[in-house]
């Protein structure tokens, strides 16, 4: 058995106007990975293939160590979903909603799904179309782990939740893989989420991997350059990534191992948000510079 939860291997899609390519990454058992990129870099294009949703152009997906000789079925008894919008209907209260889910999933635990509804306050007789966004999202989250699932995959889940749910929310999915044999792959634009909790991180841009592996081996990438204006020159444009200039200064991301050469300016450790809103600068100013 392989000891990822999930690996993807030179896949590829093309829609009009957008093209997925190449894409390879691993999710090792255990692990959270961070899935981030710009809005249409191709991330919920990902889910959907892995989740069978639509049909790859080229490129293999392995899920649980299994490829797609499997049972569909299966494999997806052993996933759990969390889109960024409600699929449940909006007719159900949430206990109707654990009756009919539970019908499809062996391992479905009811002890489990009432432990997290109480947890996270959801009322049993509230129906899902009265609930908030919120309400909705926690309420996807207690079904996707009901169920002994060994991949939980997520798709902007912390959008609309407060900030008290969002850090609840986490800590649930940090107690998720502490067994050692669960998974989290999670999409999402709040990258200080990703900061707190995720081991991995892969970063998308225009239907392309710029970078997959260890997030804290990510930010030690790069620095953060800020200057005067009068400091800039023509050499450090070239090697800077997304500059923005004001008429009080700069800033850009440069790569560590050119840091050394800029003693006397202000160099920070960059966050995830810094990574992306620089290099996605830099690839619609030049997008040859995405490799």
């Amino acid at each position: 058995m392989s000891e990822n939860s999930l690996a993807l291997h030179h896949v590829s899609k093309s829609f009009s106007g957008f093209t997925l390519q190449d894409i390879s990454f691993e999710l090792p058992k255990g692990y959270i990975m961070g899935l981030v990129g710009s809005n249409g870099a191709g991330k919920t294009t990902i889910i959907q293939l892995i989740m069978n949703m639509m049909q790859r152009d080229g490129g293999s997906i392995e899920i649980l160590g299994r490829g797609d000789s499997v049972s569909e079925t299966r494999i997806k008894q052993e996933i759990g979903i969390v889109y960024d919008s409600n699929f449940f209907v909006d007719t159900w209260t949430v206990a109707e909603t654990e009756k009919v889910l539970s019908m499809f999933y062996d391992e479905w635990n009811h002890e489990t799904f009432i432990r997290l509804r109480e947890r996270f306050e959801l009322p049993e007789n509230v129906k899902v179309g009265k609930m908030s966004r919120g309400m909705q999202m926690k309420l996807m989250l207690v079904c996707a782990c009901s169920h002994n699932a060994k991949l939980l995959i997520l798709d902007e889940p912390t959008s609309g939740l407060d900030p008290a749910t969002r850090s609840e929310l986490l800590d649930i999915l940090q107690e998720y893989i502490q067994d050692g044999e669960r998974s989290v792959l999670f999409s999402t634009h709040i990258t200080t989420d990703l900061e707190r909790i995720a081991d991995y991180i892969t970063y998308l841009e225009h239907g392309k991997v710029v970078y997959t592996g260890n997030l804290e081996e990510l930010r030690a990438k790069y620095r953060i350059i800020k200057g005067i204006p009068d400091e800039l020159t023509d050499r450090m444009k070239q090697q800077m990534l997304g500059l923005r200039q004001t008429e009080l200064g700069f800033e850009a991301l440069i790569r560590t191992e050119e840091a050394k050469t800029y003693r006397g300016f202000v160099l920070d450790a960059p966050t995830v948000d810094d990574i992306i809103i620089h290099i996605g600068r830099e690839v619609k100013q030049c997008p040859e510079h995405l490799k």
